[in-house]
C-alpha cells in the first residue's frame, strides 16, 4: 500500500490537502475511488472502528487493494480514531497504510506511553500512525467526547509526540465532529503554530460543513489531511432513502439500483471536495502514475 504519510508529505509540498474520506461498505469504497479517478487525486479512505468490525480487517484491505488498483490514484487506507489495540494489532497485521490511536480519553501521561507503544508495534511492519492525545469534540461511530476534557499546549503535543515518534498530529483547531449547530470557531492560526514547532504533517477533523474560504484557511497554515465523514454518511443514507422511498411508491423492489443509487450520490458529494482541496489533478504528478 502506499504510504500515508509521503501523500501527506507531497500534498505540504505543493500547498494542498488530501482528502480523507471515511467509507461504509464497498459501493461507498467505490464511489469514492470513483470521484478520485474522475479528479485524478490522490486520496486517503478512512474506516472506522465499528466500520472495521462489521466488515474484517484483512476483508477491508483486499476491497481496498481492488479498489485501488482500477482507480490508477495514489490512494492509502487508513483506520480511523481506533482506541482499541486489539483492531490495531490487527490493521498492522494487515499492513494497512496508517492509523489513528485515539487516546484522548486517557491523562498526558499514560496517553504518550500508549502512543509510543502502538508507534513501536505499528512502524514494525511499515504502517504509520496519527496521534490524538487532546480531545476533538463531536460523537463519530460512538467514539468522541460532547465537552474537551484535555487540551494541551502545541509546544506539549509536539514534544510527545517526538518523544513517541509518532508520524503526523490530530490536534484540536476549533472543529467538530458530525454536524455543527451554528459557527465554529475555527483555529488556523494553531495549525500554523505547530507547523512552526515541527515538520509533521498536521491533520484537521470535523471537516463537513466548513465554507470553501475555511478549508483554504487551514490549508494555508500547513494543514495537508482532511476528514471528511458525516458528509458521505449524509450523502450515502439520502440517496438510499429517496430511492426507497421510490421503491415503495411503484412497488419495485430492486437491490442493484439501490447500490447504484448510494453509489451515484456519494460520488457526487465527495467530488467538489478534490477541488477545494487542491488536489485535483496532483496524481499526475506521481510516481508510476
Amino acid at each position: 500500500m502506499i504510504s500515508t504519510l509521503s501523500l501527506l508529505q507531497a500534498a505540504e509540498r505543493d500547498k494542498y490537502a488530501v482528502p480523507a474520506f471515511n467509507i461504509f461498505d464497498e459501493s461507498s469504497l467505490q464511489a469514492v475511488m470513483a470521484a478520485a479517478k474522475e479528479a485524478r487525486s490522490p486520496v486517503i479512505i478512512q474506516v472506522s472502528t465499528r466500520t472495521v468490525r462489521m466488515i474484517g480487517v484483512d476483508w477491508m484491505a483486499q476491497l481496498f487493494r481492488n479498489a485501488a488498483a482500477q482507480a490508477g490514484v495514489p490512494a492509502a487506507l487508513h483506520l480511523d480514531h481506533c482506541p482499541d489495540v486489539d483492531i490495531i494489532r490487527q490493521v498492522v497485521k494487515a499492513e494497512w497504510s496508517s492509523l489513528l490511536f485515539d487516546a484522548s480519553h486517557l491523562g498526558f501521561e499514560e496517553a504518550v506511553r500508549q502512543t509510543a507503544e502502538v508507534v513501536r508495534l505499528a512502524h514494525a511492519n511499515r504502517v504509520e500512525v496519527e496521534s490524538e492525545v487532546e480531545n476533538i469534540v463531536g460523537v463519530e461511530d460512538g467514539i468522541g467526547v460532547a465537552r474537551p476534557t484535555h487540551s494541551y499546549s502545541a509546544e506539549r503535543i509536539v514534544a510527545a509526540a517526538r518523544e513517541a515518534r509518532v508520524d503526523f498530529l490530530a490536534p484540536h483547531l476549533g472543529t467538530a465532529h458530525g454536524e455543527y449547530h451554528g459557527r465554529p470557531q475555527i483555529r488556523p492560526e494553531r495549525a500554523a503554530e505547530f507547523r512552526r514547532l515541527c515538520a509533521m504533517p498536521i491533520v484537521l477533523h470535523g471537516g463537513t460543513g466548513l465554507t470553501t474560504e475555511e478549508f483554504r484557511s487551514f490549508i494555508d497554515a500547513g494543514v495537508s489531511k482532511i476528514n471528511i465523514s458525516t458528509a458521505v454518511k449524509r450523502a450515502y443514507m439520502q440517496s438510499a432513502l429517496a430511492f426507497l422511498e421510490t421503491a415503495s411508491m411503484t412497488d419495485e423492489w430492486e437491490p442493484g439500483p439501490l447500490l447504484r443509487a448510494v453509489h451515484d450520490g456519494v460520488r457526487e458529494a465527495v467530488a467538489p471536495f478534490f477541488d477545494i482541496f487542491g488536489s485535483a489533478g496532483k496524481a499526475e504528478s506521481w510516481p508510476g502514475h
